[in-house]
């Protein structure tokens, strides 16, 4: 089935909350719901910092199949705008049927429309099979590391 995608709201709040916390175990990162709320006013109060979409499948699909967030930002490497996919998850029962292959390409049609010439995203390094996509659309790998520190 092809996903719709919805542009999300501040009242679509709970329902990426609770995304957001599966897919945070999914990848067992820490989780913070306050911190998450406090991100999720953020971004959806300003679209100047991206947007998050709402993934969902079939035509009464009452649940979300997922969501995805493309972030907006600058580089000179990159010759301007850039804009990185900052989270892109699917629940199980949504993998393996091309519906990450459609968010990549919606998450491209994003940034083209905003004039972004450059997406970048970030895998898990155990996640072998998102790589595998990530790779098939047309990402490649940097002879780096993505290093932060928390400010």
């Amino acid at each position: 089935m092809k996903p719709v995608f919805t542009l999300a709201g501040a009242s679509d709040a709970d329902e990426l909350v609770e995304l957001m916390r599966e897919f945070y175990a999914f990848d067992h990162i820490a989780f913070d719901e306050g911190a998450a709320r406090a991100a999720l006013r953020q971004i959806l109060g300003d679209g100047r910092f991206g947007v998050v979409h709402l993934i969902r499948v079939g035509a009464a699909a009452a649940a979300a199949a997922g969501y995805l967030v493309v972030t907006f930002g600058f580089s000179l490497e990159f010759h301007g705008r850039d804009a990185f996919i900052d989270e892109l998850y699917l629940r199980e029962n949504f993998r393996g049927q091309g519906i990450g292959r459609a968010c990549i390409e919606f998450a491209a049609g994003v940034c083209r429309a905003e004039g972004i010439a450059a997406l970048h995203l970030e895998a898990e390094r155990a996640n072998t099979r998102a790589q595998a996509l990530y790779r098939r659309v047309g990402f490649r790998d940097h002879d780096r590391y993505l290093m932060t520190k928390w400010l």
